[in-house]
């Protein structure tokens, strides 16, 4: 019975994986992400999504056409009680170049931020700042983030609910100061399928208790919005990301973006009589 369940196991880390991959690969591509003699900074933070990708990166390095570099790169922001030791010895494992940053981000946003509000502005507006600047003075030409398809969806409701824009992250962009071109290799992965593959291949996830686990973050209620939809309308969460691949400026209501004001109907000698067309 034990190995019939541990080859059940394998069979769907293979399954997963190999969607995973595919996935990935295709968002790769479209998006022109990682090309010949790149060198890839993948930050991992020791959450499920930024492992799956450093794991599914490493296995497209081995398999694609073109030679690029992979450096996993971690930030220890002195969170209490974070295992120091667990992402260098994984990286070990995995025969992967690998730098662990050190800077005590955690006191300077918990002095920062009144008691009962979200860390997570200024939290990543920090580790953004130290992973720019690092792959600056490194020579990167890429900085890979484990940001899934679902983070999106979530990310384009909270801009809506919240911010009054339609927009969401980006597949890839270049940084404010033009020196940095980010990209986001799992923009076309499922989170269901990233948890389910970090738990059954074992991967060696640190729980977070500063950015992302405190109950009123805006983005836990989208979350749970988007799922109960989803329970009552399945496949409603691949139509709305499909939707964000397929936008139609000319049906919106932005005139930077498209030219109403100019907007004519082309004149023309001929007259459609339409009420006798059918006699």
């Amino acid at each position: 019975m034990i190995k019939d369940s541990h080859l059940r196991n394998q069979q769907d880390i293979k399954r997963l994986q190999k969607r995973l991959r595919s996935d990935t690969g295709r968002a790769i591509a479209d998006f022109n992400m990682i090309e010949e003699g790149d060198k890839v900074m993948v930050c991992i933070s020791g959450g499920k999504d930024s492992l799956t990708m450093l794991d599914i990166l490493l296995e497209l390095q081995q398999r694609a056409p073109i030679h690029f570099e992979l450096v996993a790169v971690n930030l220890d922001q002195k969170q209490p009680g974070f295992p120091a030791h667990v992402l260098p010895d994984y990286f070990t494992t995995l025969k992967v170049q690998w730098e662990v940053l050190e800077e005590d981000t955690y006191s300077l946003v918990t002095d920062m931020v009144p008691e009962g509000k979200t860390y997570c502005g200024w939290c990543s507006r920090f580790r953004r700042g130290i992973f720019y600047s690092y792959a600056k003075r490194k020579g990167f030409t890429k900085i890979a983030l484990g940001h899934h398809r679902d983070d999106m969806i979530e990310t384009l409701f909270l801009n809506m609910f919240h911010g009054g824009k339609m927009k969401t992250m980006p597949p890839k962009l270049l940084s404010d100061d033009g020196a940095n071109v980010v990209i986001r290799p799992l923009a076309y992965c499922k989170e269901a399928d990233i948890a389910a593959y970090a738990e059954l291949a074992g991967l060696p996830i640190i729980p977070c208790n500063l950015c992302g686990s405190q109950d009123n973050l805006q983005r836990k209620k989208i979350k749970e919005m988007l799922a109960q939809w989803q329970e009552t309308h399945p496949g409603r969460a691949e139509s709305i990301f499909r939707s964000m691949t397929d936008i139609v400026p000319s049906h919106m209501l932005d005139s930077r973006h498209h030219d109403f004001e100019n907007l004519k109907a082309a004149e023309s000698t001929e007259y459609l009589d339409v009420i006798n067309l059918s006699n």
